[in-house]
């Protein structure tokens, strides 16, 4: 597997540290609002890489922050009036059912700045003991020309940093590019041997990185934005502190853009994630961002999103198809030793090139369409394993498909008359309509511990084969 890092610049033959076992962090955001398609893209793409490396047999430990320290939210607390934990927690639960709704699978640790605050100060104490980092007036902030690798992983010169870098200009540092390891705030502070303050951005992934994955990892990855000054920054204060090497492969996904323009909040181009799923479900959504290789910039447009929408439509139509044609006794059969499999490998082996991947997928919804016209029950049932295989390691969601309101309504007609807790008018509803009422009533019987209604529903339905799945949030139903 070959993979590019950002930090030779080339692409690299993929090596672990430590055999099969893969630590991979990725940054994560900082909620003080609501996430984007930006976001989407950042966070399909690394929950592509962590599928595959998993596929490919490596055993993977992902950590994925959560920045909710940060002037941001501190900024949106004031306009609130509010607490900036209020601010985190309710961003932070949009961002967990966003990406729970984008089938992007939840990292092996997902810590939070403000529970690693010690490490953040034992690593600010180790750089001020070391010269590489000095107190003034309750602030600390990194010499960063003291360390001589600085520019490295941005290709910048220091020369160059100096006129161009976005840093504070700030009369207490001793240089410009000096960035800020603690900021001292009396208001909104936590206690720290300097000062009642808050940790600079870039020391909070130094520490969450350290205290989960070890001083080094193997691979570490975001958006393209944050080569400079953040991973840059990431790499000074980490190497300095720890005496070694900080990270071997470094990832970096494009941008989505709007009219060539990087989507951002603060250029206010963004549409966010709900928007997104409000027109588009969320397999159309990744088909749509896998479609690109990760490297490059996706221009956004319905034209492209329709293009995936219909993309996806085929290959859900085949998958139904084919198995519909199976039969329900069909199951997936072992299929990784087959060609597909392998050009499918082959694709994401080189720099996950996912663009060829999916077109690995839609050559198999042509063959399993093919074996389907032509009866082929060998030929339908290894496609449709391999296109069931190929679509769950890229993270889609093949659903089962739904029996027709007429269909339902057929079946429902046997048993209604069992069910004396429906009225004369629920009686006259139809297929969807009535089942929905059916599910209500039992709920009602749930909440009140009437087991026997509620039983009743399930054995009744299950002899048509249509199965009840209880959660939290909501009664579903589907045909076994």
């Amino acid at each position: 597997m070959k993979l590019f890092n950002t930090f030779s610049n080339t692409l690299e033959e993929f090596k672990p540290i430590n055999a099969n076992k893969v630590t991979m962090y990725v940054c994560g955001p900082t909620v003080y609002d609501y996430p984007h398609l930006g976001h989407a893209r950042c966070y399909i793409t690394w929950d592509m890489l962590y599928r595959y490396l998993k596929f490919s047999g490596y055993d993977v430990t992902y950590c994925r922050n959560i920045t909710d320290v940060d002037d941001k939210i501190l900024k949106k607390a004031k306009e609130e009036n509010t607490t900036a934990e209020v601010i985190s927690g309710r961003y932070y639960e949009i961002f967990a059912q966003s990406m729970k709704k984008l089938n992007v699978l939840k990292p092996d640790i997902e810590p939070f700045a403000t529970k690693t605050l010690g490490e953040m100060i034992s690593i600010i104490k180790d750089l001020i003991a070391k010269g590489y980092a000095y107190e003034v007036q309750g602030d600390v902030y990194f010499r960063v020309k003291k360390f001589s690798d600085y520019g490295k992983l941005s290709k910048q010169p220091i020369e160059d940093l100096v006129a161009g870098a976005r840093v504070e200009a700030s009369s207490i540092k001793e240089d410009v590019l000096d960035f800020a390891l603690w900021k001292k705030d009396e208001q909104f502070g936590y206690p720290s041997p300097w000062s009642k303050g808050r940790p600079g951005w870039h020391i909070e992934c130094s520490a969450m990185s350290r205290k989960y994955l070890g001083k080094q990892i193997d691979i570490h990855a975001g958006g393209a934005d944050l080569i400079f000054p953040h991973h840059e920054n990431e790499i000074a204060q980490s190497e300095c502190a720890n005496g070694c090497k900080f990270v071997n492969y470094w990832l970096h996904n494009g941008f989505v853009t709007i009219n060539k323009e990087k989507m951002s909040k603060s250029l206010k181009n963004f549409v966010t994630i709900d928007d997104m799923l409000a027109n588009y479900d969320s397999n159309t959504i990744r088909l749509f961002i896998l479609t690109n290789h990760y490297r490059m910039p996706v221009e956004f447009s319905s034209e492209a999103l329709d293009g995936a929408k219909a993309g996806w439509k085929r290959i859900q139509t085949s998958v139904n198809a084919v198995v519909k044609f199976l039969g329900s006794s069909f199951s997936p059969i072992d299929v990784m030793q087959t060609e597909e499999i392998q050009l499918f490998k082959e694709a994401m082996d080189d720099d996950l090139n996912t663009s060829k991947a999916i077109a690995v997928i839609f050559d198999c919804v042509t063959k399993a369409n093919k074996a389907v016209s032509e009866t082929n029950t060998q030929a339908a049932a290894k496609y449709a394993s391999i296109l069931l295989k190929l679509t769950d390691v890229m993270g889609f969601n093949i659903e089962k498909e739904k029996l027709s309101s007429e269909e339902l309504q057929s079946r429902l007609a046997a048993i209604t008359y069992d069910f004396d807790f429906l009225s004369s008018e629920d009686k006259k509803l139809q297929g969807y309509e009535l089942m929905d009422k059916i599910i209500e009533y039992r709920n009602i019987a749930r909440k009140e511990k009437n087991w026997a209604i509620a039983d009743k529903v399930r054995n009744s339905l299950d002899s048509i084969s249509i199965v009840l799945k209880d959660s939290k949030e909501a009664t579903i139903w589907e045909e076994k």
